[in-house]
């Protein structure tokens, strides 16, 4: 058993406790004197010396110390900066167990929170636990010394975690950071760089800026000398793009280069996407999503289809090819523009329509508007569909609802609202779309 990696504090008790579970943030679970303890750095069926880090009324947060029984499920984690950056939290876990302990929270926030539990549990979907992220915003800021920090942010503070290596990140986006670091330092003062975004598609890399204020003439030969040596020549091609204000990003250099997309193929689907835009960070395990749940919805040619939270149409284009009519509402105008447009190049504009609202704000009167749709597709942020699910009236009421969660308080809380209307609560599946973080995706079923 490797030691484990502890970080002194300068106050709180030591103490012995044996871990049952895991939490939704990846943490051990354990009881001592009657108190929940929440120990980083524990797994289920340790036995473990933790050091309290915040004591409250009800429950104590800690730090492992030492590990005296360790789980036969526990790995040595990949990465040094594991324990410092706030990305991953879970590399100390085996993937297959990770899968198990997202499952465990999932069943157990349904019942807790929501007061439902399915008829059936889906196997969970999973796939390739590193270098899986396609989508990545790292912070940039500067030390004492006025050298440049690239990363994460840090688990314990707003610091920066100044990235060696990723072992989720792309190899070719990891091998990029040090030149990128010394490009970023060779860069004028006046060239406040906020933020560094990496998209990846299937046949360019992305590279987006983010300034405060246009950047000089000599920092822009600067960024277009960086791209001619250490962005050429690589196994896909790679752009420069620049963004100085919220939304708005311009590809700079080199010039007519092949368009951002991801592909779904069992939908012949082709989805252009730029910089910014939300799209699944995962796109292996967001194509088996996607097919999971259009066979949950089981779209029939001429059914109508409501997609909420539709964004590019990630879930509109694939349900809209089988010849059901499909509306999409989102929230921003921008992401409903680019999912008109993605319609079109897929051949769907016939049997799509888009729509801006705010659905966090919807009543009865605005479902009603929408007409009365055969089946609804959620797809919200963390924060749910609760407003969505309160409005459902007996006159507007889908024969089948899926809901795709990122969260699964929100989706237990909303699932009971569903199950209260009188739907039948089928069945219901985890989705390991962020491997080595506590971050869990689920999808569920619902039918009258």
């Amino acid at each position: 058993m490797s030691a484990i990696k502890v970080v002194k504090m300068q106050s709180g008790m030591q103490d012995k406790a044996k871990v049952f579970a895991v939490d939704y943030e990846g943490r051990g679970v354990a009881r001592v004197g009657g108190k929940a303890v929440f120990i980083r750095g524990a797994l289920p069926g340790e036995e473990v010396r933790f050091r309290v880090t915040q004591s409250k009324k009800s429950f104590d947060e800690a730090e492992v110390v030492d590990i005296y029984q360790a789980s036969p499920d526990r790995v040595e984690p990949i990465c040094r900066h594991f324990g410092v950056c706030g990305g991953c939290v879970l590399q100390h876990a085996s993937a297959k167990a990770q899968v198990a302990y997202k499952q465990r929270v999932m069943e157990e926030q349904l019942l807790r929170i929501g007061k439902v539990q399915p008829e059936k549990i889906l196997p969970p979907i999973y796939g390739n636990p590193w270098t899986y992220r396609h989508r990545a915003r790292l912070s940039v800021t500067k030390n004492k010394q006025g050298r440049t920090k690239l990363g994460f942010r840090s688990r314990r503070s707003n610091e920066v975690v100044d990235l060696e290596e990723c072992a989720v990140l792309p190899q070719e986006i990891v091998e990029v950071l040090p030149y990128l670091r010394l490009l970023l330092d060779s860069l004028s003062d006046k060239a406040v760089v906020e933020y560094i975004e990496f998209s990846v598609g299937q046949l360019l890399t992305a590279l987006n800026i983010c300034t405060r204020s246009c950047l000089s003439e000599k920092d822009l030969d600067k960024l277009k000398m960086f791209s001619d040596r250490h962005l050429k020549n690589k196994q896909y091609a790679w752009q420069i793009w620049l963004q100085t204000k919220p939304n708005q990003t311009q590809p700079f250099y080199p010039q007519n280069m092949p368009e951002l997309f991801y592909e779904m193929p069992e939908f012949n689907v082709k989805m252009p996407f730029q910089p910014g835009d939300f799209t699944q960070i995962n796109q292996e395990l967001n194509t088996l999503m996607v097919a999971r749940a259009v066979r949950m919805l089981e779209p029939k040619k001429g059914e109508k289809i409501v997609d909420l939270f539709c964004g590019l149409g990630n879930f509109t284009l694939p349900i809209a090819k089988s010849g059901a009519h499909v509306l999409g509402i989102e929230g921003e105008s921008r992401l409903v523009q680019r999912a008109k447009m993605n319609a079109k190049i897929n051949g769907c504009a016939d049997n799509t329509h888009f729509e801006t609202a705010d659905l966090f704000a919807v009543t009865q009167a605005d479902i009603k508007k929408w007409g009365k749709p055969d089946k609804i597709l959620l797809d919200p942020p963390r924060s749910g569909a609760y407003e969505i699910v309160k409005a459902l009236g007996t006159a507007c009421m889908p024969k089948r609802i899926v809901y795709v969660s990122c969260n699964p308080a929100t989706f237990a809380r909303d699932a009971n609202v569903i199950v209260e209307k009188g739907y039948k609560f089928k069945e219901v599946g985890v989705m390991n779309m962020f491997p080595q973080t506590a971050h869990i995706e689920s999808i569920g079923l619902f039918y009258r």
